[in-house]
């Protein structure tokens, strides 16, 4: 058996995978159909002629087992969870990292920090400086905040009931249930 993982941008023939692997790990609702198309839109963009794609899977023998989403700047909501005041960067200028997702079995192999790196590189062909994320830090060992740290993640603000009005509308939390309360940090990334 081959431990070679393979990594891939994020298209449509993946995305039913993508769909089970998000809903087995963040709970049940937290990706469907419309969501996959909607997010991975987000973060694909024109450039000088070439399409840039931010979104990649990690695969190991065609399986996915990991994910990344990441919205391209200017292609995403700066709301109310935002902090733009502390970024020291333009808001323009930042891509928004939505998720990044691994199978339990294949954690602690650098799936995930592979994953943030391709986003990263295509992020900056589109003109990204940095990248915003909320991370969730009810994550077992709140190892969500230790990973992005570990990457280079700064910490801005952090913020409770973030994933409240999506838990009222068929997500259910895997701590929560569908009243979620967990604590997002606010971090981002700068790019050299």
């Amino acid at each position: 058996m081959s431990n070679e993982i393979n990594y891939h941008p994020l298209t449509a023939e993946y995305y039913q995978q993508v769909i089970d692997l998000g809903n087995s790990v963040h709970g049940d609702g937290y990706l469907d159909s419309n969501k996959i198309v909607l997010w991975t839109n987000k973060g694909i963009s024109q450039i000088n002629g070439e399409t840039v794609n931010t979104n990649f899977v990690a695969l190991h023998q065609d399986k996915v087992v990991g994910f990344r989403i990441t919205y391209s700047a200017k292609q995403w909501p700066i709301d109310q969870w935002c902090s733009p005041s502390l970024w020291q960067v333009p808001q323009e200028q930042c891509c928004y990292f939505k998720c990044n997702t691994v199978n339990e079995q294949y954690r602690g192999k650098g799936i995930g920090k592979k994953l943030l790196m391709l986003a990263i590189e295509a992020a900056k062909k589109q003109g990204a400086v940095a990248g915003i994320s909320h991370l969730w830090k009810q994550s077992p060992n709140n190892s969500a905040v230790k990973y992005f740290t570990h990457c280079g993640g700064k910490h801005i603000a952090s913020h409770v009931g973030k994933w409240n009005e999506e838990s009222k509308q068929g997500y259910c939390c895997v701590i929560c249930g569908y009243d979620c309360q967990c604590e997002a940090a606010e971090m981002i990334i700068y790019f050299d």
